[in-house]
This record gives C-alpha cells, structure tokens and sequence, in this order.
C-alpha cells in the first residue's frame, strides 16, 4: 500500500520522465511506457499534452474511466486533464511519442492556427485513439526521429525555431488525418471564438475550479449570460456543463486516490460542505462518493 500511495503522489510528468529518452521544461520524448509499473497499477491525471504510436503489439488502458485498447498504428492524444490508467500491456508493445507542457502546447497550437478547434478538441476526448494507415504512422514516426535528433544535437542559434517548425508541421499533418472522421472548422479569431477558447483555458488549468459561472465571467470581463451564450454558440453545451464535466474529472480522479477520504476531497474542491459534494457527485455520477470507491474496489476485485 505505501508503493502504491508514493505512486499516486507522483506527477504524472515525473512518471514519465522515468521512461524519457529526452526531457526539458517543455518536451519530453519517451518510447519505453510499457515499463513504468506505476501507469499500469494506478490513475494519474495527465499535467500535459501527450502523443503516443503504437508500433508493435497491444495494450489495453483506460482514459477518463472508459477503456481502449490500443494495437499497430494506432495513434493516441490526451489533452491535460485526461485521467490515464494502463490495463494490461503486451511484452511485445512498443511505442514511441511525445510530452507537450500545457504552455508551450499552447504556443505552438496558436502559431499553427490549429488544434484550438473546439470541434477537434471535442472529438478527441471522445475519441483519443485515431487508427493511422501505414503511410501515416511512418511519417509520423519520421517527425519523431527527426525532432528527437534535433532536440538531442548540437545546440545552436535556431534550434527552439526548428523544433517550433517541426511540431507545427506535424500538427497540419495530424489535421488532414483527423478530417477523416469529422469535418473540422477553419480557425477563427473572432471575439466569440476567442473568449470561448480563453474560457477553456481558464477552466482547464484552474485548480480547485469554481463551478459558478458568474467567476469565469468575472475573470473573463463580460456578464455570465454573455458567456453561456458564447460556450453555447462555440460549443453546443452550456457555461454550466462545461464547467461540471471538468470538475467531476477531478472528483473522479481524487476519488480513486486511496489516501485522501472522502471529506479531505470535499475540502481540497472547496466544497462548503461534505453533505453538499455527496449530493453534487451523486447528481452527475448517480451515485454517492462512498458507494463510488465501494464501485472502484468491485472492479478491481473481479479485475484480479
């Protein structure tokens, strides 16, 4: 139990970085993350923007508690915020890819008019695994061993601008493999798109997150019906049902971490109440904090 609590403390970036064959303040590559023990045992929420190819063999995982396997060519993209527990990982797996911070995703994401797509970003928490054909998956394996030379080479004036350019570039191309499957919106930079996007980025990377929408519209400058009106044009949901499906993200997360009780959770999301989250939990899980992990206990219990 202490290994297992000692794991669950860890950041989810210094997990990671156990496995990284390169790491900085801003990337890290890895092509071993069918050796770290603590991603099979446990659930870490990702505090980055992750790209993994399968090249060889299977696994099977679960993101944001639904489960995936993952086979050849089989591509896989967590925003920050994604809940991540490995199930079982074949002996013959092997992968490679690559860690963003939330910040310098951002940067690059802005500078290659991409990816902020709400319609993009919304398709991939349904559907984080995006099956790549063969020429795709070796040209993305192309991208990864030409900016793993380029991060590890001799450092020199331009080297930032050059890895800039080859994750923009790889970027546009995961773009035309994704409008396989929807149709994505071109870009805009209009004020309801990007107060909409700085919503997200606020929600996304507040932590305990306020779940009125009168905050965000004060921190945003504009009246909370202004900004459920915006969530609702860009989005297709409300202010309101944004902001609980990423505080339940946390809730569940904290949920599954086995040295904090139920009231330390309540505390740490600023609940005024323990009374107050059980209801709020059992209103969007349909069942209550304890009956949940008692849930969770179940599962694992069949699972070995």
């Amino acid at each position: 139990m202490e290994k297992e609590i000692e794991l669950i403390r860890m950041s989810s970036t210094e997990i990671i970085e156990k496995v990284a064959t390169y790491k900085d303040e801003q990337v890290i590559i890895h092509n071993q993350v069918n050796k770290i023990d603590a991603i099979e045992q446990n659930t870490i929420k990702a505090d980055f923007f992750l790209v993994i190819l399968c090249l060889k063999g299977k696994a099977s995982l679960s993101l944001n508690n639904n489960s995936y396997d993952i086979g050849p060519n089989d591509l896989m993209i967590c925003h920050p915020q994604t809940l991540l527990k490995h199930g079982t990982i074949g002996d013959d797996f092997e992968c490679c890819g690559f860690c963003l911070s939330p910040e310098y995703a951002k940067r690059v994401f802005i500078l290659s008019a991409s990816t902020s797509n709400w319609c993009s970003r919304l398709y991939l928490d349904q559907h984080p695994i995006i099956p790549l054909n063969e020429e795709e998956s070796q040209l993305f394996c192309q991208y990864y061993h030409l900016l793993y030379s380029k991060l590890t080479g001799t450092p020199h004036r331009h080297q930032r601008e050059l890895i800039n350019s080859l994750l923009q570039a790889f970027i546009y191309e995961f773009q035309d493999a994704l409008e396989k499957y929807i149709q994505l919106r071109p870009t805009s930079f209009n004020s309801s798109s990007n107060l909409f996007n700085a919503f997200i980025e606020l929600l996304v990377s507040s932590y305990p997150k306020e779940r009125s929408v009168s905050y965000y519209a004060s921190r945003l400058f504009v009246t909370a019906k202004y900004l459920s009106a915006i969530c609702k044009e860009n989005s297709g949901e409300t202010a309101s049902d944004l902001i609980t499906s990423y505080v339940m993200k946390d809730v569940e997360y904290l949920l599954k971490c086995p040295d904090k009780s139920i009231k330390e959770i309540a505390n740490e999301l600023n609940f005024a109440t323990l009374s107050f989250f059980g209801k709020y939990v059992k209103r969007n899980l349909g069942i209550s904090p304890k009956e949940y992990r008692e849930k969770l206990s179940q599962q694992t219990e069949q699972a070995q």
